[in-house]
C-alpha cells in the first residue's frame, strides 16, 4: 500500500513499477484496442458511452482506467467481454486479444475466452454471486466448464483457491452461501473464481469500493501477490487515486468516454497535464490536513452523453478555458496526442500546463 508521500496529495508506493525494467515492453500487448465507440441506443436517444478510446495492455502489467461515474470506465470493460446487449448496442473500432478479434466474434469465440483467458471482479460481489447455489459450486462451475474437470477435482480447485485467496477453513467455507460470508470474504471469493482458471487478463471493475480501508488494503495486496505468482495482465478501473498509486504501471484518465490524459503513474500523478486531472487530485482529502477544510470537488456535473457539448467535453467544468484564446474549446475537440505513452487531450499548451500545475494547482494539493 502507498506510504511516500509525493506531493501531490496522493501517496505513491514505495516501488512502483513503471520506472522499472520489469514492466513489460509494449510490443508485448496482449489487449489492443483502437478507435473503440460504444453507443446505446434509448427511448431518449443514442448515448455515447465511449468515444474513440484507445489503448494496450501489455502482459503482465497493470493499467488503471480512472474517472467518474459515467465516464465509460465499467463500458469499456464490459465491451472487451463481450456482455453489452447486441440488440440495444452499436460497437465500433477493434479490441484485439491475443491476436483474436473480439468485436463481432461468435459467441463460441467469447464464451471460450470469457472465464477461462479473461475473467472479470465486479464491483458487486453479493449482487455478482449466485443466492441459490454455495461458493465452492459457483467457483467448481467455472473450472469444470473451461477445465474439463471432474466434479471431485473441481471442487478440490474450488477449496484450493479459497485457500489461495485467504479464507479460513476453505474446505468447509466452499459448502458455505454467498449471504454466509462478509462483504471483504465474497470479494476474496470473487477474486478466487476470476483467477480459478489463471487467465491471462483480469479485469477489476472497482473491486474495494464497498469495503473499508482495511479490507481494501487487504484485497489489493492480495491481487498485486496472484499477478506476480501468475504474470496476469490487469485492467484496473475505480475513481480513486489513492488505488491506483499503489496498484497500477499505467493510467488512462477518462471523461465523457474520451481518454484526456495517458500515462505512467509517476508521471500522471506527479505531473498531471489535463484540468480534469488536476481536478481529481483536487478533491482527494489532505491526510495530514485538518478535518474541518472543506473538500475542492470538480466544479459541475459530468455531461450528458446524449447530447455531449461540442468541443472539449470538459470545458463547461473548466476554470480554464479563458487562458485558450479564440475560444477552441468549445470549438474544437483536442486530440490525444502521445509521445511515448504521455500526454493529454488539452488545448492548452504543454509550456502552460506544467506552469499552471507547478504554481497554482499543487500549492493547493498540500
Amino acid at each position: 500500500m502507498p506510504d511516500t508521500p509525493d506531493g501531490a496529495g496522493v501517496l505513491l508506493p514505495k516501488q512502483v513499477a513503471p520506472d522499472s525494467a520489469s514492466v513489460p515492453a509494449p510490443d508485448a500487448a496482449i489487449l489492443s484496442v483502437r478507435d473503440l465507440t460504444v453507443r446505446f441506443r434509448t427511448e431518449d436517444g443514442v448515448v455515447k458511452a465511449v468515444d474513440g478510446l484507445s489503448f494496450d495492455l501489455a502482459r503482465g502489467s497493470t493499467l488503471g482506467i480512472v474517472g467518474e461515474s459515467g465516464s465509460g470506465k465499467s463500458v469499456t470493460a464490459l465491451s472487451v467481454l463481450g456482455l453489452h446487449n447486441p440488440e440495444r448496442t452499436e460497437l465500433g473500432g477493434t479490441i484485439r486479444f491475443d491476436g483474436t478479434e473480439l468485436i463481432g466474434a461468435p459467441r463460441r469465440t467469447l464464451n471460450r475466452l470469457r472465464g477461462r483467458r479473461i475473467s472479470m471482479i465486479f464491483q458487486d460481489a453479493l449482487a455478482a454471486l449466485s443466492p441459490f447455489y454455495t461458493v465452492g459450486e459457483q467457483i467448481a462451475e467455472t473450472y469444470r466448464e473451461h477445465m474439463g474437470a471432474s466434479r471431485k477435482e473441481a471442487k478440490a480447485r474450488a477449496v484450493e483457491m479459497l485457500g489461495r485467496v485467504g479464507i479460513p477453513n476453505p474446505n468447509r467455507r466452499a459448502d458455505d452461501y454467498p449471504h454466509h460470508f462478509s462483504g471483504g470474504m465474497r470479494q476474496r471469493a470473487m477474486i478466487a473464481m476470476a483467477l480459478v482458471c489463471d487467465p491471462d487478463l483480469l479485469i477489476a471493475d472497482e473491486p474495494t469500493t464497498a469495503l473499508d480501508v482495511t479490507v481494501q488494503a487487504q484485497i489489493l495486496d492480495l491481487i498485486a501477490d496472484l499477478q506476480a505468482e501468475t504474470g496476469t495482465a490487469i485492467i484496473f478501473i475505480t475513481h480513486d487515486l489513492g488505488v491506483i498509486a499503489s496498484t497500477v504501471h499505467d493510467v488512462l484518465v477518462m471523461y465523457a468516454g474520451r481518454c484526456v490524459e495517458r500515462g505512467t503513474v509517476r508521471e500522471v500523478l506527479k505531473d498531471p497535464r489535463h484540468p480534469y486531472t488536476w481536478g481529481l487530485l483536487s478533491s482527494v482529502p489532505e491526510l495530514s490536513g485538518s478535518v474541518d477544510l472543506p473538500l475542492r470537488p470538480v466544479r459541475g456535473t459530468p455531461p450528458s452523453l446524449l447530447n455531449p457539448p461540442p468541443g472539449c467535453p470538459f470545458h463547461p467544468r473548466c476554470d480554464y478555458v479563458a487562458r485558450v484564446p479564440e475560444h477552441a474549446c468549445s470549438l474544437d475537440r483536442p486530440p490525444l496526442e502521445l509521445v511515448a505513452g504521455r500526454g493529454s487531450a488539452c488545448h492548452l499548451a504543454t509550456a502552460d500546463k506544467t506552469r499552471i500545475f507547478a504554481d497554482e494547482v499543487r500549492p493547493l494539493l498540500g
